[in-house]
């Protein structure tokens, strides 16, 4: 089984305007909604794609009946743990000449709750995968992911985490299967500027050297480039089409590196079933769908 973090899930509501005046009642010429959160992100493609998985994490109030809902609508097992006060945040994305976000705190997550959520880990068992991903709200202590990480260690369990600087750090010890930091993160990670492929190169074998397994840095325009535990080092391109939405990208490259490891136990197909996701997000208005990830799989060629 494949489970999913999301210590502070959402709603994402999306409102499209023609030209956003500050100081002025806009109208809207579009909106909708969806779930969200980096691991809930991981878990709705992890569906499209056919692979069962489990969303952990914490839901409150009306907002996160939604959520839980929508999950359940996908076909994801939901598991979260209700919290008695607060309501799920609610992001709002706003799409107009540019585009803008205002991502609300979310409830309040007591330690008792956490412990909660960390007897729910001893379900998981050798053989099973969690993504740990994004960052930790403010009610929750920094080794939030420590913790986690502690309390599974000692089982045969394929550990994911995507999360940034400090945060990324504190698990290599815990010799995560797979992180994916991008070039800028890799720059804030050492500080210092990731310019080319040889300092590419360089940063990812430092934080194999730190503990992760496999690096996948993802490059933009120009794709994505796997340093592998195996010693190979795997590339793919990108596909060009119309860039409609960003969000969620890189939670469905997470998810379909690990759908298609799962699948074929082969890197090269993992990075391009992984690329493949990440693309068609890219070019949806939400996440991706099935029938577009396996269009976009078929031009990687």
């Amino acid at each position: 089984m494949i489970y999913t973090l999301t210590l502070n899930p959402s709603i994402d509501y999306v409102v499209h305007v023609d030209s956003f005046v500050e100081g002025i009642t806009n109208r809207t010429v579009g909106e909708e909604y969806y779930i969200g959160g980096k691991g809930i992100n991981v878990s709705c493609i992890l569906a499209e794609l056919g692979i069962a998985n489990t969303a952990l994490g914490f839901t409150a109030g009306f907002t996160g009946d939604e959520i839980e809902k929508g999950l359940v609508q996908h076909g994801i097992s939901a598991d979260f743990i209700r919290l008695k006060e607060g309501i799920s945040r609610i992001n709002i994305k706003l799409k107009a000449n540019k585009e803008s976000e205002i991502n609300c705190q979310g409830p309040h997550i007591s330690e008792e709750a956490f412990e909660e959520l960390l007897r729910k880990t001893d379900a998981i068992q050798d053989g099973d995968t969690i993504v740990l991903a994004g960052s930790i709200p403010k009610t929750v202590s920094d080794d939030a992911y420590e913790r986690i990480l502690q309390r599974i260690s000692g089982r045969n369990i394929r550990i994911v985490v995507d999360a940034t600087k400090q945060l990324l750090l504190n698990c290599l010890p815990y010799h995560p299967f797979v992180i994916k930091p991008n070039r800028q993160e890799l720059s804030e990670i050492f500080n210092l500027p990731v310019e080319n492929e040889q300092q590419t190169k360089e940063c990812a074998e430092k934080l194999k050297e730190m503990g992760a397994r496999n690096v996948i840095v993802s490059l933009g325009g120009d794709g994505a480039v796997l340093f592998a535990e195996d010693g190979e080092t795997y590339r793919t391109g990108v596909v060009k089409e119309k860039v409609l939405n960003t969000v969620g990208s890189g939670d469905s490259m997470v998810a379909g590196f690990i759908a298609g490891y799962e699948q074929s136990g082969d890197y090269g197909y993992a990075l391009k079933l992984g690329t493949a996701c990440g693309n068609a997000t890219a070019f949806s208005a939400g996440l991706a769908t099935k029938e577009k990830i396996m269009d976009i799989l078929g031009k990687l060629g």
